[in-house]
């Protein structure tokens, strides 16, 4: 079941934060990449995944440096998942065992790790113990983080390289009377390799070492030519020897991969549970820090459909505001089940206030902990944003005809405990039919069982008492005399951040609409917009 599409996660700010969750192994991206929400009747599962991010917490701010020992064996790991299927029906090549005791290395770490902590460490994060597969990957019991095909492995390997070695001594002494001869006979220098390189320009020399039936040319290019010492009879028989050990050697070093392919494939379960489990670890602990880091919370699960969240921060434009060195203004809202509507001014964070509503709704849902100092959240069966669209722009829409079809997409997949947002309908068609729409929606919405939010520049948009009003406090309790001064002498660009560090986006319950302040003519005047214009448009207004 779909909790929310592509659009929303991105919009409310899902998809930043998760983009933002450092995960290290393979296993841990992979489940971020499979990440599915909890749904209404998952209260339980949900609870008990919140309850793993504060045992992890618990567990790394009990042990300080844990965390950067964990993530050095989560960054060394690789995903060995392919490998260990085709141990059941394949031959594994050197390589692949190589990768396979580096795993098992990193998990027998681990485990040991989490042994020491036990009392921290929930059961399902454990580790089951892979020392009997490890034992037979590395008979040596160095753990070594290396892979060789070990005499240990087989009685006959060890005979068998040692004949090899043999014949390879014998090799070389036989080459080396060559060489002594060769080098007295014509006063040649061959070097250990058994080689002698000349100099094209010396063609004479390079004419008569070609008749030299002990030197065969390896190899030339355009300057010199290069003279191999060639086998002697002796050396023939060493090396025939010594190739038929060595195919002895390959045959049984084949029978060992084979053997230890047999016992990963007995033990593929228990390996690639433990793969699942480091994931697990990683996932949590990547969220636990996250959370940590930026301050947020593990929010309180209830059965009723609402949203109450106490100074909610939106974690992406928080970023984006430190970063520029400005403060983030926190918002608070209460949301249940009927229609809500915000308003105010542009530049009144309205629809960053949606959108937070959304990031906290969503966050839960999906397992993390959320931007606020408190929050109770119900579990929604939908999710969905209607805000700009740029993609159906870009399929030739007008952007009334973009909202109008999203509209008809959200109303068409809502279903009982969904939440809606709605950021600013029917503001690219006339005023008129616009604010008709608006109310028409509402008064639609409010019977439904959705939580809905919508934000409007629409005043009186709803009879007294059908829906929850909110308003920016927006410039309410500005002092426009130093505000004013501020702003005289600066540039356009210096005006609007001057605003903007003026403006209150909290939020308050307006009970009358006569309440709501105009923040539009606040700002146009303070922007330096003729008094006229501004004197006759509160005219209009009364």
């Amino acid at each position: 079941m779909r909790l929310a599409n592509v659009k929303t996660r991105k919009e409310t700010g899902l998809s930043y934060v998760m983009q933002n969750v450092y995960t290290a192994t393979p296993f841990g991206t992979k489940i971020m990449k499979e990440l599915n929400p909890y749904m209404p009747g998952q209260e339980e599962a949900l609870k008990r995944e919140f309850s793993k991010m504060e045992k992890i917490l618990e567990l790394l701010n009990g042990q300080p440096n844990l965390k950067d020992i964990l993530y050095e064996c989560f960054m060394e790991t690789k995903d060995c998942t392919y490998t260990l299927e085709r141990s059941e029906n394949s031959t594994l090549s050197i390589v692949e065992l190589f990768e396979l005791k580096s795993l098992l290395l990193i998990m027998e770490k681990v485990r040991k790790l989490l042994i020491e902590n036990r009392e921290y460490v929930l059961d399902e994060f454990m580790l089951e113990d892979i020392e009997d597969v490890l034992n037979t990957l590395d008979p040596g019991k160095e753990r070594i983080n290396t892979f060789y095909i070990y005499d240990e492995f087989s009685e006959k390997l060890g005979p068998l390289r040692k004949e090899k070695r043999e014949y390879e001594i014998a090799l070389r002494k036989a080459q080396k009377k060559t060489k002594l001869y060769l080098e007295e006979k014509y006063g040649l220098e061959i070097t250990p390799k058994f080689e002698c390189t000349v100099s094209k320009s010396k063609s004479e020399l390079i004419d008569k070492l070609k008749d030299v039936p002990e030197l065969l040319i390896k190899d030339q290019d355009y300057i010199n030519v290069t003279f191999g010492i060639k086998p002697s009879e002796e050396a023939d028989g060493f090396i025939t020897k010594m190739n038929q050990v060595t195919q002895l050697i390959e045959e049984e070093e084949l029978k060992v991969r084979e053997q230890l392919s047999r016992k990963v494939a007995a033990n593929k379960e228990t390996i690639l549970n433990n793969c699942s489990r480091l994931g697990q670890i990683d996932f949590v602990m990547g969220k636990a820090l996250y959370a940590e880091e930026h301050k947020c919370i593990k929010p309180d699960i209830v059965e009723e459909h609402i949203i109450e969240f106490a100074e909610g921060r939106h974690l992406e434009v928080e970023d984006i505001l430190t970063a520029k060195g400005k403060k983030y203004c926190p918002v608070s809202m209460s949301l249940a089940d009927g229609v809500s509507c915000i308003t105010g001014a542009n530049m009144g964070g309205k629809t960053i206030s949606l959108k937070l509503a959304g990031l906290i709704q969503i966050l839960t849902q999906y397992g993390f902990f959320v931007p606020c100092d408190s929050a109770k959240v119900g579990l929604c069966n939908f999710i969905q944003i209607l805000i700009g669209d740029s993609q159906s722009l870009e399929r030739g829409l007008s952007s009334f005809g973009s909202e109008m079809e999203e509209l008809k997409e959200i109303l068409d997949n809502s279903k009982s405990r969904s939440l809606i947002l709605i950021d600013e309908i029917a503001s690219g068609t006339n005023p008129v039919e616009g604010l008709a729409l608006t109310r028409s929606l509402i008064e639609y919405l409010r019977e439904k069982p959705y939580i809905t939010l919508i934000t409007t520049h629409f005043d009186n948009v709803a009879e007294k008492g059908m829906v929850k009003t909110m308003q920016v406090v927006g410039l309410e309790n500005a002092d426009f005399n130093k505000l004013d001064k501020e702003i005289k002498y600066a540039n356009r660009k210096e005006r609007i951040n001057i605003i903007s560090r003026y403006m209150d986006y909290r939020l308050k319950t307006v009970e009358r609409e006569e309440e709501i302040p105009k923040d539009a003519l606040n700002i146009a005047k303070i922007l330096g917009l003729n008094d006229e214009i501004i004197n006759r448009a509160k005219e209009f207004i009364k």
